[in-house]
């Protein structure tokens, strides 16, 4: 390219000065400008018809829809008038009328203060007035108690002496649980099994006894018996156990049938 055209030229002729530019990339830069405010003016309208579109379709929820109005024309109506019931008088029975009784010459007496007989009042109605009528089948006679005139001797069932199998507080050995088993440990011939050539094991007995209301203890018994002496070593040391706290029934002391497992323990050697 000459001097005298630089000043002249486009910057494309410049940078293709001597080159080829049936090229792509020279045809592409020299329609840049033109696609690019293409593409810009499509862009643009697209985006009108979208924004155009939302307004139609807002513009038609926003309307109101169309009301069906349906009038109806009332006549004037006149209510019937209610027809009066008629008043049925009650149906009349016999009636009898009360009369108190007084002490008066008999020539003095009326017909109607006459004092009924028992029998004619059978199925007649008691009321102020006499009246005549049909007998009244809805009286009812009052029910004829036979007594023997004997009178039985009552007893108030006594819940002092009873036995109870269940209480809300039971018997407990003075000095509660651990006092309970340092007796045992004490009194109690644990060895007794071992003794009797018991092999190892556990040999319990469910011992059962009275505890009365003053915590005395009595009527000790075995509920089984698992041999070796067990049975007459629990029932030994019950017998000698010392007053308990007597159970407690509805804020009293009541008579409890207590109930206590004692085990025997025979270990290998």
């Amino acid at each position: 390219m000459e001097k005298s055209q630089i000043l002249s030229a486009d910057i494309l002729d410049i940078l293709f000065d001597g080159r080829n530019k049936m090229y792509g990339a020279y045809a592409l830069r020299k329609t840049y400008q033109q696609r690019m405010l293409f593409a810009l003016s499509a862009m643009l309208l697209l985006c009108l018809l979208v924004v155009a579109g939302s307004l139609l379709a807002n513009g038609k929820k926003n309307r109101a829809p169309a009301e069906l109005v349906t009038v109806v024309e009332l006549e004037n109506f006149k209510p019937e008038e209610p027809k009066p019931i008629p008043k049925q008088e009650p149906l009349k029975v016999e009636m009898a009328k009360v009369t108190p009784p007084r002490i008066v010459a008999d020539d003095q007496v009326k017909a109607e203060d006459e004092v009924k007989e028992i029998d004619q009042l059978e199925n007649t109605r008691i009321g102020t007035i006499n009246q005549e009528g049909p007998k009244d089948e809805g009286v009812v006679a009052p029910p004829v108690e036979k007594t023997t005139g004997v009178v039985e001797n009552f007893r108030e069932t006594d819940e002092m002496d009873k036995v109870f199998a269940s209480v809300q507080i039971e018997a407990q050995f003075l000095g509660g649980i651990a006092a309970w088993r340092k007796y045992l440990e004490r009194n109690l011939n644990q060895d007794i099994a071992a003794q009797n050539g018991a092999p190892p094991a556990d040999y319990s007995v469910l011992v059962s006894f009275i505890v009365d209301r003053e915590g005395n203890i009595s009527d000790v018994r075995a509920e089984n018996d698992p041999g070796y002496g067990t049975r007459a070593e629990a029932i030994r040391v019950i017998q000698k156990s010392p007053r308990w706290t007597p159970a407690v029934q509805n804020g009293r002391h009541v008579i409890y049938r207590q109930k206590q497992k004692i085990t025997f323990r025979v270990e290998e050697q």
